[in-house]
């Protein structure tokens, strides 16, 4: 199966997609996009500019909060909280894997 470049993109912080490719690839329009700013689930890498960008990174977690959306109809403040909570869980669940790699190994 090809990999789309757009899969690429999601892993990268330092990859940016324009506000218009966000909503595109999170099935969402733009006014959606902002809305999501405006409640503080969302910040662009370029917050003072007129045209926006994000991190690629954020696409993924937008993706899952967006499917939570169409499957469980919630209006858009719940996906502002479930984005935020899932970006949450996301960075929780790095400070684990980061925590035990830094512990010694226990012998048997």
């Amino acid at each position: 199966m090809p990999t789309d470049m757009r899969d690429e993109l999601w892993l990268s912080a330092s990859a940016r997609v324009s506000i218009t490719e966000l909503a595109g690839l999170a099935g969402l329009t733009e006014a959606d996009v902002r809305e999501l700013v405006d409640c503080g689930a969302l910040a662009p890498a370029n917050p003072d500019d007129a045209h926006w960008t994000f991190a690629a990174n954020c696409v993924a977690s937008l993706r899952r909060a967006c499917r939570l959306r169409v499957d469980l109809e919630l209006d858009l403040q719940t996906v502002a909280l479930a984005l935020t909570l899932i970006e949450q869980i996301d960075q929780l669940q790095a400070d684990i894997v980061r925590l035990r790699a830094q512990q010694p190994q226990v012998r048997d």
